[in-house]
């Protein structure tokens, strides 16, 4: 539960009608010592009107600036317009097709698109300097759309940096398309807020006519949002960009609020409502900026067993990751084993596991013999056994890993020994043939003297002690030293009898 300290969404603007859209949805998450800057340009060559000129310009440019100390994580590309869509542009002359794709029908004469890249590579290699979107083509300039003033086209780059002198952030990515006839509601979870100095809100908005003000406003958690003089409250989109100060965007909002006293400490979520009485707003994306300094423990198995052969116990390779986080997991974190939702086997964390850092361990688990050879084992990481943890972290549903192991002994041998002493000296005091007793469990052996008389049966319950259970007064006639012969069935498909013989000395 941290702070919110900075949010930005993408909002895309028209006439209000009946509608079709995606809804605004968790897309990615990154935390750190990071912020954003966003950049873009319209390709609207002025305000839509009715006397406007509606042609729109195939390319722009947009100027982005990283600073020395700072440090490019991710770089998203959005960019869209009015009309079916066009899929094919250029940036930086570089080919950009879409990852994802977004659609809103305002009706069946106008359509209208957004689209998202994933151009981290492409801002790392180029940093800063100007940025051009060209070859935008495809937009629909025709009647239906510029009589009524709802032709535009833009773009805009998201751009997420480190830079050492922040404190520890979570960013969180939401997009979608969503459409606000007259009033849209937007729930943003997974947030946490630790404090709320700084915390800002900021947009960036399509086709936001600055004349055109019907119930126009932004808020967040029932409170209006407002900057003036650039953006006061009633006239939200009205074509400037308060990170420049620029106010000749036309028909394009990049701007931010502050918002500290919208939002609280411990808040896991936050409303955001859009309402317009002419122009209809398409959200499209929305970052949340949050100071947050927690943990995000994973666990991962290793499907390679280490395994004695005929043993139920095996050696279980595993690691605790603190990747996505922006706090250390402490020493001692509990872990815990279960199959079959019964609780194997336990171990902590023997060390701090500092932030991007991952350290791997092994336990050694018994598997009871009711469990069949093959079986799920799941692990969770922050368990102490019972369900519960003592870690608040930033994502709690990612604690768990399971994999399905098999104990298969069908490439160990079976070993019979050539003589044992039964003396009572507990060495060698009966016959033990390794990988048969417990493991072929209908198993069924003889043992006959040099004479070829049987004078032993036995099975997986009962075990040769030298004495004979055969003639009279079986359980006490104990046999002379000597040469001795078996043979083992094993009773169980594709393996032949055993046969060979044993020597029998006290």
């Amino acid at each position: 539960m941290k702070p919110l300290k900075r949010l930005m969404f993408c909002c895309f603007i028209f006439l209000a009608s009946k509608s079709f859209s995606q809804s605004i949805a968790l897309y990615d998450q990154h935390n750190g010592r990071y912020d954003y800057k966003a950049i873009g340009n319209t390709l609207n060559t002025s305000e839509n009107g009715a006397y406007a000129n509606c042609n729109i310009l195939t390319g722009s440019s947009a100027d982005l600036n990283i600073d020395s100390n700072q440090t490019v994580i991710a770089a998203y590309l959005y960019w869209a317009g009015s009309g079916d869509g066009d899929f094919d542009i250029n940036l930086n002359n570089t080919p950009i097709t879409p990852d994802r794709t977004f659609y809103y029908e305002l009706d069946e004469n106008r359509k209208f698109f957004a689209a998202f890249t994933d151009i981290s590579q492409l801002v790392q290699d180029h940093g800063s300097g100007t940025y051009t979107l060209s070859d935008l083509e495809n937009i629909n300039i025709s009647q239906n759309y510029c009589s009524t003033g709802t032709n535009f086209a833009g773009w805009s780059i998201v751009v997420i940096y480190e830079d050492q002198n922040l404190p520890l952030n979570q960013i969180n990515i939401y997009d979608g398309l969503e459409a606000v006839p007259d009033a849209i509601t937007i729930q943003l979870d997974n947030l946490n807020v630790l404090d709320v100095e700084g915390a800002k809100i900021g947009f960036i908005a399509w086709e936001g006519d600055s004349s055109l003000a019907v119930n126009e406003s932004l808020k967040m958690n029932g409170y209006v949002l407002s900057n003036p003089p650039l953006n006061p409250e009633t006239n939200a989109f009205n074509g400037t960009n308060s990170f420049t100060g620029q106010s000749n965007l036309y028909n394009m909002d990049i701007d931010f609020y502050n918002i500290q006293n919208t939002i609280n400490v411990g808040d896991t979520s936050a409303t955001i409502e859009l309402t317009s009485g002419q122009d209809l707003v398409m959200v499209n994306n929305i970052i949340t900026v949050l100071n947050s300094q927690l943990p995000d423990a994973t666990i991962e198995l290793n499907e390679d067993l280490e395994s004695t052969c005929f043993s139920r116990i095996l050696t279980l390779n595993y690691s605790v990751s603190n990747l996505n986080s922006t706090a250390e997991i402490p020493e001692g974190t509990p872990i815990a084993f279960y199959i079959n939702d019964v609780l194997v086997g336990q171990a902590e964390t023997e060390e701090i596991i500092g932030i991007g850092e991952t350290i791997e361990a092994s336990i050694n688990i018994e598997i009871d013999s009711n469990i069949p050879e093959e079986f799920e084992i799941i692990a969770v990481v922050d368990d102490d056994g019972t369900g519960n943890g003592n870690l608040d972290e930033i994502n709690e549903e990612n604690n768990s890993n399971v994999i399905t192991l098999e104990l298969s002994n069908d490439e160990c041998p079976i070993v019979i020994p050539q003589g044992f002493s039964p003396n009572g000296d507990s060495l060698n005091d009966w016959f033990n043939i390794q990988g048969v007793y417990d493991v072929f469990l209908n198993h069924n052996l003889l043992i006959y003297n040099r004479y070829g008389t049987l004078v032993f049966e036995g099975n997986n319950d009962l075990k040769w002690d030298g004495t004979s259970n055969r003639g009279p007064n079986p359980s006490s006639k104990k046999l002379p030293i000597g040469t001795y012969f078996y043979v083992l069935h094993l009773n169980q498909e594709g393996y032949k009898p055993l046969t060979g013989w044993v020597y029998l000395n006290y």
